[in-house]
């Protein structure tokens, strides 16, 4: 009775909005009513092949109308969506199937070869499915299809895992549920004012979590999500002219190459109000020049559905930003206990955006969720006017971000030392220029070996995700060390924490 799960927006949206543009593409426009009819068709149809509440459907696609018809069906059937990092290497896609253990494997054109080849490998039954042929218009149009399809999920139902970064050296499935993005689409429209004259890009894919919660949020304001299949700068002014748009989420490199391009090729931006995301303050300046749009900066996992803070860049350059409207988060020390203002400590956070915990690691979420607060790993500090000020990651969960994307380096430090020539490593996050933050690894090589930084790089990009590689190599005679004999990583970090 007091519940509201995301199939209720395409309820909404097509109730209030029938006629309005919903989704726009190269293929033309579908508005809020159609939308929900083929959600609605779809939602019937996997119903009859057996799909039952709480089955887990991965999606292995680029951006599409059809990835946002799977969003809906998720949704109306209480199913939980597993979308899947494509940059990802055909190994570790299978470490996530394996753990995800879903029965359906949705994929467009593109990856049609390693999504066969993953259901051959998968080793259960696994059945790949070509999202093209679940995407086709009920041959009626007047047709209510699948709305006698009982809605299974209340708020608390899980509607999406998504695999996080290789913390422990593989990675884990944050579960998020209906309440989680509905909770934080709603705070994402209130601090932006977003109502249904918005326009997303969906430039950023929709399996990472800024890219679905801006996706959501528009619509959920009754907006307009424009879709491209990834990053690219002509396309991305393009739709910016031509589809008004007036949100757009954005990691280094965006900015640049945008800015880059606008000099090859002049494009009206001004109907674009807000962008939201991480860049250094010189770009944000320039870009926000350029455009007249708005740079917010923000604080966020995952786990906490979207963002912790958000505040124009403006407001405190350097900061990241000031606590969201339906969150709570404190800064505090080892034992838990809040730390002064300027003092730096763990983030943690509480409040309904907060994740359901990683799929299947009970003893870790206890550890993660201990005396009622998440524990994010992060590190912070308050000032006096209530801005916060991003640490870093606490030691043992260090994380390196370069472009936007996440990297744990005990991951990239497993792949290395399993190369002949390697006798010790150790990975770490230094400035880069282009993506913000760069990947270096700092090697002990065996005696009488050799090793190239070109070498190694195509040895981990061989291994695991392109992106993951290190773009920076230094060799030495040996790693700094602590008491106890392990690798002292702040004192790599002084000695080699240059590009």
């Amino acid at each position: 009775m007091r519940d509201l799960n995301l199939y209720d927006l395409f309820q909404r949206n097509a109730a209030l909005y029938g006629n309005r543009p919903a989704l726009v593409d190269e293929k033309g426009t579908l508005n809020f009513r159609d939308l929900r009819r083929r959600v609605a068709c779809m939602a019937a149809a996997l119903t009859h092949q057996g799909v039952q509440p709480g089955d887990r459907v991965a999606v292995l696609a680029y951006n599409s109308r059809r990835y946002f018809y799977l969003l809906g069906v998720a949704a109306r059937l209480g199913a939980i969506l597993v979308p899947l990092n494509w940059r990802l290497t055909e190994e570790e896609l299978l470490f996530i199937l394996k753990d995800a253990e879903p029965g359906l494997l949705f994929y467009d054109p593109p990856h049609a070869p390693v999504a066969t080849q993953l259901a051959q490998s998968y080793g259960r039954t696994l059945v790949a499915v070509d999202l093209e042929t679940m995407a086709a218009p009920p041959e009626d149009p007047g047709s209510e299809a699948g709305e006698g399809v009982d809605l299974q999920a209340d708020g608390d139902t899980p509607f999406c895992i998504i695999y996080t970064a290789a913390m422990g050296g593989t990675p884990r499935g944050a579960v998020l549920s209906h309440a989680n993005f509905i909770f934080s689409n709603l705070q994402t429209i209130a601090t932006l004012q977003l109502d249904h004259r918005d326009a997303y890009l969906n430039m950023l894919p929709l399996f990472h979590i800024t890219g679905l919660n801006l996706a959501l949020s528009v619509m959920h304001a009754g907006g307009q999500n424009a879709i491209i299949e990834r990053f690219n700068a002509p396309q991305v002014l393009q739709w910016t002219e031509e589809a008004q748009i007036s949100v757009l989420g954005s990691f280094p490199p965006i900015l640049s190459n945008l800015m880059e391009e606008l000099d090859r090729q002049p494009r009206d931006m001004s109907s674009l109000k807000h962008v939201l995301g991480l860049d250094h303050p010189d770009t944000i300046a320039a870009f926000e020049q350029r455009t007249a749009s708005t740079f917010w900066t923000l604080y966020g996992q995952t786990e906490t559905s979207g963002f912790v803070t958000l505040a124009p860049v403006a407001d405190k350059p350097g900061s990241a930003g000031r606590q969201g409207l339906l969150t709570k988060f404190r800064i505090v020390d080892d034992d838990d206990q809040d730390v002064a203002p300027g003092a730096q400590g763990e983030i943690v956070v509480q409040g309904p955006l907060v994740f359901h915990g990683f799929w299947r690691h009970a003893e870790l979420n206890r550890q993660l969720f201990r005396h009622g607060w998440h524990h994010t790993g992060d590190l912070g500090h308050l000032d006096e006017e209530g801005f916060l000020w991003f640490g870093g990651r606490k030691p043992e969960k260090e994380l390196i971000k370069p472009g936007g994307e996440n990297v744990y380096p005990a991951e990239v430090e497993a792949v290395i030392q399993t190369h002949a020539a390697v006798v010790e490593v150790a990975v770490i996050g230094v400035p880069d220029a282009k993506f913000g933050e760069g990947i270096k690894a700092v090697c002990v090589l065996a005696a009488g070996q050799s090793l190239t930084a070109e070498e190694l790089a195509a040895f981990v990009a061989a291994r695991i995700a392109s992106y993951k590689k290190p773009r920076y190599v230094e060799f030495v005679a040996e790693l700094p060390k602590t008491a106890d004999g392990s690798v002292d990583r702040a004192q790599v970090k002084a000695l080699y924490g240059q590009s």
